[in-house]
């Protein structure tokens, strides 16, 4: 039995449901910001693209109702220390008209709803383009900086309580049984076997620090040249070990064709050599970047309950997880003695 049924209660609860009126009425109010809104498709809160009529764009958020305000202000607080260091490519938090971080809507039974509006990053979805070596080790770089500026970074709500946390990967053990393929099922169970028995005991030595935590196809922008415009949807940064921050961007790069390391390597080559690994590190990687897949699976069969058929999130989900059990599949069969070998030879 999960031991904090609250991370499950945040991904099973429907965001907020304001009218657009609403959000359009707060944000001009308390913003001063006019323009046309249209709805975006997310997990926990209720998000919209403005564009404003000089063809300017935000994202306004009406943060989920079950978020602890204190992880809210974790959130807007790391945005506001990369902003201050200028890193480049992150959405910049816009103030209000009284110059407060967020804004505040009320919702018909008097809840309060914290309102938020960030700058919108021009590019391409990763998810939409092909991926390449070449961009997966513009990647590498670009998440080794940001780990690097996130580095020093602390606050009182950096521990937030998230299924999507690879260390509580174990704690999802009872949403196997949504699992309906029985040779699937038997695999993720293999998987949690591994983590609990070769990489939960070494997690508490690891170095650790705020992480994105969710590095994935759909939060890597991409520009007309292939660069790396940007990194996006910063709801999942909590305290953990620093690879962590690799493993997960790593169980989304997901090549076409026999080779499933073909865009894992040079990600995982260009991210040690900006940001150096510890071996400890990179003795688990392996197991961390197939307990990451096994996860999404849990939670991917367990959600396809939860939600109701027409659910937007729902169907994103069968949309986007098509591939990850041949993935997993195919990089267990690799082993981790190969797959460190292939990654860094006799550099080890």
């Amino acid at each position: 039995m999960l031991s904090a049924p609250s991370a499950l209660n945040s991904v099973a609860a429907a965001p907020p449901d304001l009218a657009t009126s609403v959000v359009a009425e707060a944000v001009a109010r308390q913003y001063g910001l006019l323009g046309d809104y249209a709805e975006l498709v997310s997990e926990r809160d209720q998000n919209f693209r403005l564009t404003t009529a000089d063809d300017e764009s935000f994202v306004v958020k009406a943060t989920s109702l079950v978020q602890d305000p204190q992880v809210t202000e974790f959130q807007i607080a790391a945005l506001v220390h990369l902003e201050k260091l200028g890193l480049r490519g992150v959405p910049r938090i816009v103030r209000t008209l009284a110059g407060n971080d967020c804004g505040e809507i009320v919702a018909g039974d008097g809840s309060k709803i914290c309102l938020r509006v960030v700058s919108f990053l021009s590019g391409l979805l990763l998810d939409d383009c092909v991926a390449t070596p070449e961009i997966a080790e513009r990647l590498g770089r670009r998440l080794a900086e940001l780990d690097i500026a996130l580095l020093d970074f602390s606050h009182a709500g950096d521990s937030q309580l998230l299924l999507w946390d690879t260390q509580r990967a174990g704690e999802l053990r009872s949403l196997l049984v949504h699992v309906d393929d029985v040779s699937i099922r038997g695999h993720l169970a293999s998987v949690l076997d591994d983590f609990d028995q070769h990489v939960k005991p070494a997690l508490a030595g690891l170095p650790h620090q705020v992480i994105h935590n969710d590095v994935h196809n759909e939060n890597i922008l991409i520009d007309e040249h292939g660069e790396i415009a940007g990194i996006i949807d910063f709801g999942d940064m909590l305290r953990a070990p620093r690879i962590q921050d690799v493993s997960t961007a790593a169980a989304y790069l997901r090549a076409d064709g026999d080779d499933p390391l073909q865009l894992i390597a040079p990600f995982v080559a260009a991210y040690d050599e900006t940001n150096p690994l510890l071996q400890s590190e990179l003795d688990l990687l392996f197991d961390l970047i197939r307990t990451r897949l096994a996860m999404t699976l849990i939670l991917f069969y367990w959600r396809l309950a939860a939600r109701e058929k027409d659910d937007p999130y729902r169907q994103k989900l069968i949309e986007g997880e098509r591939d990850a059990f041949g993935f997993l599949r195919s990089l267990s069969a690799i082993g981790r003695a190969d797959f460190l070998q292939r990654l860094f030879g006799n550099s080890l």
